[in-house]
């Protein structure tokens, strides 16, 4: 398989992976990610977070809240180049945030870096997310 091709079957377990957070699975992402100590995240709700610790805490404190989620990433792009590669595209579909819910229509970038023969996720870059920034005022 290409390189390009392997990068598409990491999106897609990461997709994977945010729908079972999505449903309430805590510990969903730490197959899809790297564990270094400077992965990062910007997450929809505004917060950046450093480190994997932190970054399987975000998720985690978020799938403590989410409930049927269906997530797709649509308009793929992917660019290789080397062991780094990074996927362009908008994240769209629902779930529910702490009972309320909640439309994603956002732009992403993720970064993957090759680990061991692997493509692990370094970045997760999305827009501000209206509809979680909403219901977290509320909570």
């Amino acid at each position: 398989m290409s390189a390009e091709g392997d990068v598409r079957n990491a999106s897609e377990k990461f997709y994977a992976a945010l729908n079972r957070m999505g449903n309430g699975e805590k510990g969903a992402m730490s197959d899809v990610w790297s564990h270094d100590s400077a992965v990062t995240a910007l997450h929809p709700i505004g917060s950046r977070t450093t480190g994997w610790d932190a970054v399987r805490d975000s998720f985690d404190r978020v799938a403590g809240m989410a409930a049927d989620a269906k997530i797709a990433l649509k308009e793929q792009f992917i660019q290789v180049h080397g062991d780094l590669a990074y996927e362009l595209g908008v994240e769209r579909g629902e779930f529910r945030m702490a009972g309320h819910p909640v439309t994603l229509d956002h732009r992403v970038t993720n970064i993957y870096r090759r680990e061991a023969g692997e493509w692990k996720l370094i970045h997760h870059h999305t827009d501000i997310s209206p509809g979680m920034l909403d219901v977290l005022r509320r909570r």
